[in-house]
């Protein structure tokens, strides 16, 4: 090691941390720090990096656990039905320590949680007086995917990450890491277990590398290019393609799909034909049997039969993306010369480029819920929040590469949560659906609505992120805190619009310059004490009692008057 990488990691730290996470300890932002370095290549979002610490009293040495399927962060009512084979699940469990050193203890500690959440033998109930309630979910959110996908006989690999400031790691301390690795193996027969030491070098390392924002496409042939508007139609080896869509890991770049309105969807009668198409070497072209792939890039550059584009994003193709995917991971094929027809626009205008990724997502039925982002309101949000300083992540973690802090940004599924709590006062619902509330039609129309003062958006948003800064400074448990900050935000709306029910319009004018420390922690102690009273947990936060006590108590303190 440097003798300047420990110097170098701190002063990184330092001006990090409060440009990104203000209101984070030391500690915790470290762990966010390294979470963000380890998962970097799932460009998972503050929300979801957050949502995945553990690191608290109770933690078992595990201060953020992430359970991934085919590179998808599993929440707790992941619908696990469109996975049909050639499923892989990674469980990544860091331990981050600020320490300039490795200690063979806080292995020890690994060894022991990992033996009791890990083994599916053990009844993980007896163990909530030994964990906290983050690592216990995490645990039964492994459990409910691995038992769930059990049948489709899963690929399943455990990697383990303990980050420290040090640089030199004791024998002895290796030692302890393979011991780990062993226990582990020996639940799962059928396991892939890895241990990475991440001391200063290492984490200065993966800092440094970031999503690079131009990417060659290798043509077969020179492309058909438009007049004016600039747009290429390309054919492109399947082979070239590839490599174009696989990162320097062996891994799909999932960055290259956020704009894509569909997720893959598993072995279905389409998928399944485009894998024969491309497992069968008949007398036809791949690109005759198939529609090819749309790409939007916000610049394009040709030289010879290569095309430079600047963030590109491939907003139709996923599903025959995967497959070919998946086709030269099971078997390397440098002698095929078929290709894919792939067409290339260089939109002027974002409306533009939300109106292909509509027609080109509108080609065959598609759940209106699934087109979310190209909505005009989610434009209106977006521009109206802007020069609040809060922003919109209509294309996820676009704000977040671009630097901006975790209390600045907020994503469509948060801010589905934020209005649902806030204003339509189902703060159950927030808390028990995060990954699935866009789908329904009813709630969408009722959460997104150009009827709905573009103020209340600001609003909600504002308060919950006021309640996570609060969170930050107390000793909740991460699970805790996921559990009341709906409930917290509710109430808080409620107090400043002066009734227990208030409407859209009285929430739109309330002044967020109203919402101090002393208003959030009253809520949160509020509502902590009606939690607890009621038996806490997951089963009372996604259960109707809790809001039902609430809103009563606020019916009581703010009186029923007229709405």
């Amino acid at each position: 090691m440097s003798i300047n990488d420990r110097i170098i990691l701190d002063q990184i730290l330092e001006q990090q941390h409060p440009e990104r996470a203000a209101t984070a300890s030391a500690s915790e932002f470290f762990e966010l720090f390294v979470a963000e370095q380890v998962l970097k290549g799932s460009d998972l979002s503050f929300e979801e990096l957050e949502g995945g610490l553990t690191g608290s009293s109770g933690d078992g040495g595990i201060d953020a656990i992430y359970v991934l399927v085919n590179g998808e962060l599993a929440h707790e009512d992941i619908d696990l039905t469109p996975l049909k084979k050639n499923v892989l699940i990674e469980v990544s469990v860091i331990q981050a320590k600020l320490s300039e050193s490795f200690g063979e203890s806080a292995i020890e500690k690994l060894i022991g949680s990992s033996e009791d959440i890990f083994n599916l033998t053990k009844d993980l109930r007896p163990l909530q007086s030994v964990y906290n309630g983050s690592l216990l979910a995490a645990a039964e959110t492994f459990r409910m995917v691995y038992k769930g996908l059990a049948a489709k006989f899963p690929t399943l690999k455990f990697n383990f990450h303990y980050a420290s400031r040090g640089s030199e790691v004791h024998p002895n301390v290796r030692r302890k890491a393979d011991l780990l690795k062993e226990r582990i193996e020996s639940l799962f027969s059928n396991a892939e277990c890895t241990f990475q030491f991440l001391g200063a070098p290492q984490l200065l390392q993966l800092a440094r590398q970031e999503p690079p924002k131009t990417h060659e496409l290798a043509l077969a042939e020179n492309p058909i290019s438009s007049a004016g508007e600039v747009g290429y139609i390309c054919l492109v080896r399947i082979r070239d393609y590839d490599r174009f869509i696989r990162g320097e890991d062996g891994r799909i770049r999932r960055n290259l799909f956020e704009a894509n309105v569909r997720d893959y969807q598993g072995a279905t009668t389409v998928n399944e034909e485009i894998a024969e198409s491309l497992r069968s070497k008949g007398g036809e072209d791949f690109w005759w049997l198939n529609n090819g792939v749309t790409v939007v890039a916000n610049k394009a550059t040709q030289s010879g039969k290569t095309l430079t584009l600047e963030d590109p994003q491939i907003v139709n193709g996923l599903q025959t993306s995967t497959e070919i995917f998946r086709h030269f991971s099971d078997k390397q094929s440098e002698d095929d010369d078929r290709n894919v027809l792939v067409r290339v626009i260089v939109p002027k205008r974002a409306e533009s480029r939300d109106r292909v990724i509509k027609a080109t997502n509108s080609q065959t039925y598609i759940p209106p819920a699934s087109l979310r982002a190209t909505d005009k309101i989610h434009r209106d949000i977006e521009e109206y929040l802007k020069p609040f300083g809060l922003f919109y992540d209509r294309r996820k973690n676009f704000h977040k590469n671009n630097g901006r802090s975790i209390e600045a940004i907020i994503g469509i599924p948060l801010m589905a949560q934020a209005v649902m709590a806030v204003l339509l006062q189902r703060p159950d619902d927030a808390r028990a659906r995060p990954s699935s509330l866009l789908k329904d039609e009813t709630d969408y129309a009722k959460v997104f609505s150009t009827a709905l003062p573009i103020e209340v958006y600001r609003v909600c948003a504002s308060i919950v992120k006021r309640v996570d800064a609060h969170f930050r400074s107390t000793t909740l448990d991460a699970r805790t805190r996921n559990n009341l900050r709906f409930y917290a935000a509710m109430r808080v709306g409620a107090l400043l619009a002066g009734h227990h029910t208030p409407n859209a319009t009285k929430l739109a004018k309330v002044d967020l310059d109203a919402v101090t420390d002393q208003i959030v922690a009253d809520a949160v102690a509020a509502v902590l004490e009606t939690y607890n009273r009621l038996g806490g947990g997951d089963r009372v936060a996604k259960g109707p009692s809790l809001t039902i006590e609430l809103k009563k108590e606020l019916g009581q303190l703010l009186g029923g008057g007229a709405n």
